[in-house]
């Protein structure tokens, strides 16, 4: 159990335009996409956001949301990839493969691979041991995709320059002016961003740095805590791509990735999936058992360029009622027939739209006393009490947003995070 309080502000849930079944680089207006609840937290432990993402939850910089599928155009449903069990197909090798020789060796030599456990003698182009082809032979993701690091070469000289680095969430100059070209040359955004937005949306974060309970010392690349990074890709010095990731107790999750559009065609954002679900292995390997998963964020199968989520296996959706997970080969029939669709009773999937209103879920009186609100800070503790105590609990509005986070959270969830009333109008 995590001593670090977690402190969320409940808000009105809305409805807003949707991003994924507009036109390139544009929101839809016909339709909505919808959430279930809202929520702004002064500050979460990771265990609490891990609980909350397991719900169908998702950060955005600090602020929480988690969509209505039922009502939603393009459903969005929570995936995560067995990082214990993933091997890679043989196109993602290639890719692995591809990046390691032009790396090592430089443009315009594709005889070398790097597709045996052994890097330093596979990218040489040694033969696979007698009596195995070098299909038979087997891959190590972990070896091919440091093959090419710089920390961990030896004694060969390669090309290029190339570092992953991971760090703490944090704003620099160089990090936005990639965020700034990749909005306009992959996203097609001519709009200037500011950096206050970029901090907003990939900076911040409300998680709260908790130890890693490795049991002995890591791997130096590996991160000492949980929270909240950034993994950045250097190429001879320029930055070109950035991965935005949480590492939590059980998954390392994916937030965001871009890259400089120059570097397009090696698919950096298919190789940073394969070093993020190496990453969550690694950490399980160094000795937090826990760390089992890469959850890459919502899994959209009414849009195509959102899909490519699935080719990781084994992969898992979580049922949008019950929340157990179902795998993603086992939930497709049902994707294709149903816009919304639920795996554990498919019964309860819609074809169609759904005209049915988001009343106010019924939480019985008696939970409801046990939410706990802030009431005040002495002494660096916080005194709290039930919540239908404060003299806001009165204004309707109030009520509804509280109980629809309860009602997201889940009671034993709800029971354990101290609420704050601060942003509900």
């Amino acid at each position: 159990m995590s001593s670090v309080l977690s402190i969320i502000s409940p808000l009105t849930p809305h409805d807003g335009t949707c991003g994924y079944c507009g036109p390139p680089g544009q929101r839809s207006v016909a339709r909505t996409n919808c959430h279930a609840a809202e929520l702004q937290p002064t500050q979460l432990s990771c265990m609490t956001y891990q609980q909350m993402i397991d719900r169908g939850w998702r950060r955005s910089g600090t602020y929480c949301y988690k969509p209505d599928l039922k009502r939603s155009c393009c459903p969005q449903y929570t995936i995560k990839l067995d990082a214990l069990q993933y091997k890679p197909s043989k196109s993602q090798r290639k890719l692995v493969n591809r990046f390691n020789r032009f790396v090592l060796q430089g443009d315009g030599d594709d005889s070398m691979e790097v597709d045996s456990p052994g890097a330093k003698t596979a990218h040489r182009g040694t033969q696979p041991q007698k009596g195995k082809t070098k299909k038979q032979a087997e891959f190590s993701l972990k070896t091919a995709l440091h093959a090419s690091e710089v920390a961990f070469l030896q004694d060969e000289d390669a090309k290029h320059k190339f570092e992953v680095t991971l760090e703490p969430s944090s704003y620099t100059e160089e990090k936005f002016n990639l965020y700034q070209s990749y909005q306009k040359e992959i996203h097609h955004e001519n709009e200037k961003k500011k950096p206050k937005g970029f901090i907003g949306f990939l900076v911040e974060s409300p998680l709260v740095r908790e130890p890693i309970p490795y049991p002995s010392d890591r791997p130096a690349h590996l991160p000492e805590e949980y929270g909240s990074y950034h993994q950045l890709y250097r190429l001879d010095g320029e930055l070109i791509g950035m991965g935005i990731i949480d590492i939590l107790p059980h998954c390392v999750s994916s937030v965001y990735f871009m890259y400089n559009k120059k570097w397009e065609h090696f698919s950096l954002g298919k190789l940073s999936a394969l070093r993020e679900v190496t990453l969550a292995k690694e950490i399980h390997d160094a000795g937090a058992p826990d760390m089992q998963f890469l959850y890459m964020g919502f899994y959209i199968h009414t849009c195509q360029k959102m899909r490519y989520k699935g080719d990781y296996s084994p992969s898992y959706l979580a049922d949008p009622e019950d929340y157990t997970w179902h795998p993603l080969e086992k939930c497709r029939p049902l994707l294709d027939k149903y816009r919304f669709a639920c795996f554990s009773h498919p019964e309860h999937s819609i074809a169609g739209i759904y005209e049915g209103s988001s009343p106010d879920p019924d939480i019985p009186l008696a939970d409801l006393q046990e939410i706990q609100l802030l009431d005040s800070v002495r002494d660096e503790m916080a005194i709290v009490k039930p919540i239908t105590s404060s003299s806001e609990w009165s204004r309707p509005a109030v009520r509804r947003a509280v109980k629809t986070v309860v009602h997201g959270l889940g009671l034993p969830l709800a029971k354990e995070v101290i609420f704050y009333l601060a942003y509900v109008l």
